[in-house]
């Protein structure tokens, strides 16, 4: 359900494989969300990530950090809000949050910033289709 061209929301349940032992949202699988956030905001804007590898355009991740605020569980119903909040010529901020409606704790808070490059690696401008002024 998008809200706007700059940020959106996404349902995502906790699946069984995703939980370590002691049956906790494992770290690794926050990054898994985080993608599908930015993939789904790109999608609301009338982009398919797909699309743009076809056409020699990729976005990799330059930087990345988060801060775990409370373990999610097997089966809980996550909301994940991804946002723009930087966007330059060659390279995209973004920011998240991880929440569970049902007691309203924040699970988790992260930023990325992707660099644009082609299919040899090298920095490449934004496509103006997806730029923002």
């Amino acid at each position: 359900m998008a809200e706007s061209i700059d940020r959106i929301e996404i349902p995502i349940r906790v699946r069984y494989a995703e939980v370590d032992p002691m049956g906790a949202l494992h770290h690794s699988r926050f990054w898994v969300y985080f993608e599908m956030g930015r993939t789904e905001l790109l999608r609301s804007q009338g982009v398919a990530y797909a699309d743009l590898e076809r056409e020699g355009v990729f976005f990799v991740v330059a930087r990345c950090s988060a801060r775990y605020k409370a373990a999610a569980r097997y089966d809980d119903e996550l909301i994940l809000a991804t946002w723009v909040t930087k966007m330059g010529a060659a390279r995209i901020d973004h920011a998240y949050e991880l929440r569970r409606p049902a007691d309203g704790r924040r699970i988790a808070t992260a930023e990325t910033t992707l660099g644009c490059v082609d299919r040899e690696g090298r920095i490449i401008a934004i496509p103006s289709f997806i730029h923002r002024p």
